[in-house]
């Protein structure tokens, strides 16, 4: 039933959206720099935000509003954080405002997002300015979602967009999303914005329910380089135009919505982890055999940011012991003497540990499978039957360079 279609943000039923330059960017490989998603109807709606202590102010004008589990737009710039910056909630208001002004609704259904060098004023101006003109480019396409989504893109190398399609209440539903994330990506969250659209009839309370539980388990389990961001924001309208029974509780009609929420943001996580900053690779790891699913994902986390695994992996080294390291300072509990560690890609896949000791093997075999784009840590711990894979990248001299200069 859940299959993976075209349209991003505009898959779903009742939803536009725009992308333009107003000049928040004065100088970046990616120009667009306002988006601009928007529902014909009201939606239910609810965010996932970052924890760091440090907050950007758009984040704070979510949460207003979003008090009443209720919106129809968002518009998010990119270029400027609006983090730590003068007038930050007063511009980000402004932001919804103007945006309101233009589609005839209350600046309380808008939600804001930026994206860009933190401390600096934003050029709100610029942004009000160019509001009609990103409202008229609005139209429901592959296209407008595509423009949406460059909008919000800084250090991105491509843009992150996909959408899915099952069936919920014998009627069909539909997904879609775009995320901006390449640097500053860690688990409970990362300089991530995400935005995702539904066409799905579902109650406010139970969307939050979903987005939590999806986030978890997606986005909450990537990392590029350690840092978690003051501007994280995951955000999902649901517009209720496909017409299914509305949903207010958990059941069959959930779980088929959950699962079509997790393979899309699961697809957009690993789409942030496979253009970290400067990347080459991007790291699955898998950990299998674990006392329990928690114990699994500390254990896959703490070997996807390991800084000397991401090395080994850049320089295409089979350094099975940085994985072994990584994962005894992970906090877990366990018996190395059963530990296993595979490699593994589309070249192949070879056995390097097993026991906790390492193996005679093939290491040109091994080159070539660690030469391969997306690479596979397997580890088997030998304490039970549970699992879970954690998604990362290698690190490159390109990450020094591109952070070294990101603000000049």
């Amino acid at each position: 039933m859940l299959k993976f279609i075209t349209g991003g943000v505009c898959a779903a039923e009742g939803f536009r959206a725009a992308g333009i330059h107003v000049g928040v960017k004065t100088h970046a490989v990616w120009k667009r720099d306002v988006a601009l998603i928007v529902s014909d109807v009201e939606c239910a709606a609810a965010a996932v935000f970052t924890k760091n202590v440090v907050k950007a102010a758009p984040i704070h004008v979510d949460r207003r509003h979003l008090a009443d589990g209720k919106a129809r737009a968002i518009i998010a710039n990119s270029g400027n954080a609006n983090a730590c910056a003068p007038h930050g909630e007063e511009y980000a208001e402004r932001m919804c405002a103007a945006a309101a002004g233009a589609l005839g609704c209350e600046a309380g259904d808008v939600l804001v997002s930026s994206t860009g060098v933190i401390g600096q004023t934003i050029n709100i101006r610029a942004i009000e300015s160019g509001v009609p003109e990103l409202c008229a480019a609005l139209e429901r396409s592959d296209r407008a979602s595509d423009a949406a989504a460059h909008a919000i893109m800084t250090t991105d190398t491509a843009k992150k967009e996909a959408a899915v399609e099952t069936v919920v209440g014998g009627r069909t539903v539909r997904l879609g999303g775009i995320a901006k994330g390449s640097g500053m990506i860690h688990p409970n969250m990362g300089t991530m914005l995400c935005f995702l659209t539904t066409d799905c009839a579902i109650s406010p309370e139970m969307i939050k329910t979903a987005l939590l539980e999806t986030v978890s388990v997606s986005f909450n389990r990537i990392s590029v380089d350690g840092d978690t961001s003051t501007n994280d924001s995951c955000m999902v309208l649901a517009n209720g135009l496909a017409g299914n029974e509305p949903i207010t509780a958990r059941g069959p009609d959930y779980d088929a919505f959950l699962s079509a929420l997790r393979a899309l943001c699961i697809r957009l996580a690993k789409e942030m982890a496979s253009d970290g900053e400067g990347a080459k690779h991007l790291i699955s790891c898998t950990v299998s055999g674990a006392a329990s699913e928690a114990c699994a994902e500390t254990v896959a986390k703490s070997v996807i940011s390991s800084t000397l695994t991401k090395a080994a992996i850049f320089g295409a080294d089979a350094n099975w012991g940085r994985v072994l390291c990584a994962m005894g300072y992970s906090g877990e509990e366990f018996d190395p003497e059963k530990v296993d560690v595979r490699f593994a890609s589309a070249a192949g896949e070879i056995a390097v540990c097993e026991k906790g000791r390492g193996l005679d093997f093939d290491e040109e075999l091994a080159k070539r499978i660690l030469t391969e784009h997306d690479v596979e840590i397997l580890i088997s711990m030998g304490e039970g039957d549970a699992s879970c894979t954690c998604w990362g990248c290698d690190i490159t001299y390109d990450y020094i360079r591109i952070n070294g200069d990101y603000r000049t």
